[in-house]
């Protein structure tokens, strides 16, 4: 995972305002780190992507900028999770929003408790379908409002940039973007490097589902979105699984939420420094064993 320095541009007003909506959150559950010491929130997954059970010590390794760190603690994640969902309901959407509405379905039913889920469409340009709460009514709402927009086209870049922005002004320890893709015209006028940057200082991790071949890479706007899936799902902590079907929409986000919901807090030494490392990474010493993290959010943490 690195953390990139932001690279500034134009923002929506409107979106920005619903977005970035801070939570009130309590401070007890964040200070468990002291002043040379630093947190990051970690899955532990088996080859099959499954959350593995009694992470130790022992099964984990901490780099920053190449430097070796000793693991001080580690322990289940209890601190409550901002996710953001953003759903790619353009033309090429068409046969894929039903699953998409099936999947967020049992998703929200298992990560709407004790954490706050805003959702996000795509087609033409970021639309709020539902701020961030955990009420099921409103969430089952949202859903509801998710279909197919003719003649239109994804932007993701655009969405995942401005979503990241709002993510900025809440106060929760950790966050993550959950975006649906699919293989269809992407018109984001944002380009693949300001769009990590951003996700970078936001501290978000970003989870990618895409649906279909992605093979098409004739213009510069599918390029870009295809860096995109690459390398910023791989420096935010995050993951891309990509789907053939519309029906494995749903056992993927029922993985992904498993995943979340069984994530790990991994406490580290860290040599007091005029200047913040630039990458920090988490490997697994266990043999089978799949370790992803983000550092905690700077805004999530008790002063």
């Amino acid at each position: 995972m690195r953390i990139h320095v932001p690279v500034r541009g134009s923002l929506w007003p409107v979106l920005l305002s619903l977005v970035a909506i801070a939570g009130a959150t309590g401070s007890g559950l964040y200070a468990q780190a002291g002043a040379r010491e630093a947190t990051m929130y970690v899955s532990a997954v088996d080859q099959k992507g499954e959350p593995v059970p009694n992470l130790t010590i022992e099964d984990v390794a901490v780099r920053e900028d190449g430097a070796a760190r000793e693991v001080l603690r580690v322990s289940r994640a209890v601190e409550p999770l901002d996710i953001a969902i953003l759903v790619d309901d353009s033309a090429a959407s068409d046969g894929v929003i039903p699953r998409v509405r099936e999947g967020l379905t049992a998703f929200n039913a298992v990560m709407s408790k004790g954490n706050q889920i805003a959702m996000v469409g795509l087609a033409d340009r970021p639309r709020i379908l539902v701020d961030y709460t955990s009420a099921p009514e409103r969430l089952r709402d949202g859903i509801g409002l998710l279909w197919q927009h003719t003649q239109s086209g994804s932007t993701l870049l655009d969405g995942l940039f401005e979503v990241a922005r709002g993510l900025q002004r809440r106060e929760s320890p950790r966050a993550v973007i959950v975006a649906l893709v699919t293989d269809g015209a992407d018109f984001s006028s944002r380009r693949y490097e300001q769009t990590i940057a951003e996700l970078g200082r936001a501290q978000v991790a970003l989870h990618v589902i895409s649906v279909g071949n992605f093979n098409q890479l004739d213009d510069d706007e599918l390029r870009n979105r295809a860096r995109m899936l690459a390398e910023g799902t791989t420096v935010t902590g995050g993951q891309r699984v990509n789907v053939l079907t519309p029906t494995a929409v749903q056992p993927a986000l029922e993985r992904l939420a498993r995943e979340l919901s069984s994530q790990y807090k991994v406490v580290f030494g860290r040599p007091e420094s005029l200047i913040p490392p630039k990458r920090t990474d988490v490997s697994a010493r266990r043999p089978g064993l799949i370790l992803r993290g983000t550092l905690e959010r700077a805004s999530g943490r008790s002063k």
